[in-house]
């Protein structure tokens, strides 16, 4: 046990790249963590489940680079440094950390220094592989045996690889970091004994919804260079139980495996969402298309706080304003009560769920999750009581106006901001250029102008081509058509829920 002013470094295995396939542990210290230190491979949600104010260090190898951007010796001076800061170190690692991971040489290092580590396996890529491809390592029938290998041995020191014993192992062999050497690996394994109709897999991102997996023989890939369809991470299989892939096979059945789903919210918003999408199989970029802050002028807020015993009707048309304002009462003016006699609207389900977050119920869910259907049911209750409206900075007036059109005394505040990402990521950038975004989820008018923002000229055209977008009511979709596009697929319950079933619809009726 670390002492209140001592460091302590965690060697933690992060799995294969699906956040979801860390440990428990894992997890745990990640949230405790001071300082993070992540490799390539590491989802970034995990490396966000950090505390706010904790430290994070990028040490993976850049793209399209065969050097790390960090030495190891670096890496491990780093560890050692942040540690003797009194800091809980996590060094987040991809697979387990002491399979083909340099963790024990972490470790040795960090023994010679007299710094405090444990160590936390991993979910590693072989493993996981042999799960989502359907590659068992192990079959009563054809291999009682697994050997790990890896494509990259020490460059500094001699071949230390038996292949004789290799080629003839009486089980499966698992190559880690295939994909530039399996021309190699398979010819010398023929050579010295091999069947050439040996079965060998291919697995890309094995373990995660970006897996691809191409299967073929040793003979086939002897001394040949590396397929182009492929790309790094890359693990091999070779053996007689490749051939149960097609047998057992079930990840790639998921109703939206193969898609990339753009989902353009912060992250805190969509959770669920993502994971539902993850869960059918797609792979999900969230990348926020607005940003979401308080306003800077909170005199009107803290006025009609001041004033809520004059209100019949809190009128919430999004999570953010339900939010933005309880959390505005909360913090600078007692609590809750204060909400006193006032009866709750929502615009949908999705704002009652915030609602509830803070153990309260609307009064009020219309039938149709719009501004139109939330005007009509208040309209409808006839008490003409007045309301306060709690918005964002910009949107559409129909509410306000439909209300006030009804002899509605109304009165509108806005708790919170909308300001615009100028751009997406480098990764979403080209994700998108290169036609990779098969869906983008379009919750609002303002967001599908914001991703129309987004376009360029070089990602024009495979936009249009590749990309379907996606609308959660008629009036986003009469958005998106205003600015040129076409709409994909249409929610039938103006939901993020809803929007997901319309595109399962739209992706099974088309083949993806």
């Amino acid at each position: 046990m670390k002492s209140p002013t001592e460091g302590i470094v965690y060697l933690v295995g992060a799995g294969p790249g699906d956040p979801e396939l860390i440990t428990v542990a894992g997890r745990r210290l990640v949230r405790e963590a001071d300082c993070v230190v992540f490799d390539k491979l590491v989802d970034r949600r995990l490396v966000a489940l950090a505390p706010p104010g904790a430290e994070r260090i990028y040490v993976g190898k850049a793209a399209g680079s065969r050097q790390h951007t960090t030495p190891q010796s670096r890496i491990n001076e780093i560890i050692i440094e942040k540690a003797r800061e009194g800091k809980r170190v996590v060094r987040l690692k991809g697979g387990d950390p002491l399979l083909f991971a340099r963790g024990a040489e972490e470790a040795e290092c960090l023994q010679r220094e007299g710094i405090p580590y444990a160590i936390v396996p991993g979910v590693t890529a072989a493993l996981a592989t042999a799960a989502t491809a359907s590659l068992p390592l192990t079959h009563r029938s054809c291999s009682s045996a697994v050997a790990f290998v890896t494509g990259h041995e020490d460059p500094a020191k001699a071949q230390r690889l038996d292949w004789t014993n290799l080629a003839n192992f009486p089980g499966t062999l698992v190559v880690y970091m295939a994909l530039t050497r399996i021309g190699s690996v398979a010819g010398e394994l023929i050579r010295h004994g091999k069947d050439p109709k040996t079965p060998l897999a291919l697995v890309e991102w094995g373990g995660t919804n970006r897996q691809q997996v191409l299967t073929t023989t040793l003979a086939d890939s002897a001394d040949r260079p590396s397929p182009t369809q492929l790309a790094s991470p890359v693990i091999a299989i070779v053996g007689e139980i490749c051939e149960y892939r097609e047998r057992l096979g079930w990840f790639e059945k998921r109703p939206l495996f193969g898609t990339t789903i753009l989902v353009p919210r912060p992250a805190e918003q969509v959770a669920s969402t993502v994971d539902q999408l993850e869960r059918l199989g797609a792979r999900v970029l969230v990348e926020p298309l607005l940003r979401i802050e308080p306003c800077e002028e909170t005199e009107p807020i803290d006025d009609a706080i001041a004033r809520l015993d004059q209100f019949d009707w809190l009128v919430f048309t999004s999570r953010n304003g339900v939010t933005h304002f309880l959390d505005r009462v909360w913090e600078h003016h007692g609590d809750l009560r204060r909400l006193g006699r006032c009866r709750l609207a929502v615009i949908g389900p999705a704002t009652g769920e915030a609602l509830a977050e803070y153990h309260l119920r609307p009064d009020l869910v219309p039938e149709e999750f719009s501004s139109e259907g939330l005007a009509r049911s208040l309209i409808a209750k006839g008490h003409r009581g007045p309301a306060l409206l709690l918005r964002a900075n910009r949107g559409r007036e129909v509410l306000q106006d439909e209300l006030r059109g009804a002899d509605w005394p109304v009165e509108t505040v806005r708790v919170y901001r909308q300001t615009d990402v100028e751009a997406p990521s480098d990764e979403t950038r080209e994700t998108l250029r290169r036609g990779g975004v098969d869906w983008v989820l379009l919750s609002s008018g303002n967001m599908a102008r914001g991703f129309v923002r987004w376009i360029d000229q070089e990602m024009e055209a495979a936009v249009r081509q590749k990309t379907r977008l996606a609308s959660i009511s008629p009036i986003t979709s009469a958005v998106i058509r205003e600015l040129g596009h076409d709409v994909g697929a249409e929610a039938s319950s103006y939901t993020l829920d809803g929007l997901v079933e319309a595109i399962c619809s739209q992706t099974s009726r088309h083949g993806g």
